[in-house]
């Protein structure tokens, strides 16, 4: 089994072997066991507190394997407003119930749920259920609780 321990500069002029595509929530996992196609597998075994992002590279243990991180696309609420006042009340809400959110100028996003789609469209908010790449803030504290 390819075990991947290191996280390379992502503008490392390097061949991939292949891509990974990961959910939001996967990327924050810094040991876990990954099945890439039937019956083959991989392993994380990464620095804690490793968060990966969309364009990554990691490297096997004796450097012989290269894989890029992608983020792959998810269910998502976004979220816009009339303006951006509307989305800084939104992140506020959204904030004070730690709930992971990639913020925009544009845009909040966040992952489904129903308690908090009812919450923004109180705020006057529009909720879009789509699925795309999610990018959540990662904390000022460069960590994420999971």
């Amino acid at each position: 089994m390819v075990v991947l321990t290191k996280r390379l500069a992502t503008q490392t002029k390097v061949k991939v072997s292949f891509t990974l595509a990961l959910t939001a929530e996967a990327r924050t996992k810094t040991r876990q066991r990954l099945e890439i196609s039937e019956g083959k597998w991989i392993c994380l075994r990464l620095p804690r507190g490793t968060v990966l992002k969309d364009g990554d590279l990691l490297s096997s243990e004796g450097g012989n394997v290269i894989v890029r991180i992608v983020a792959q696309p998810e269910p998502v609420m976004t979220v816009r407003g009339k303006t951006k006042l509307d989305l800084l009340r939104a992140a506020y809400h959204l904030g004070n119930r730690h709930v992971p959110i990639e913020i925009t100028p544009e845009y909040l996003r966040l992952t489904p749920d129903t308690v908090l789609h009812s919450l923004l469209i109180k705020l006057g908010l529009q909720v879009t259920e789509e699925t795309v790449p999610f990018h959540p803030e990662t904390g000022a504290y460069g960590h994420s609780h999971s």
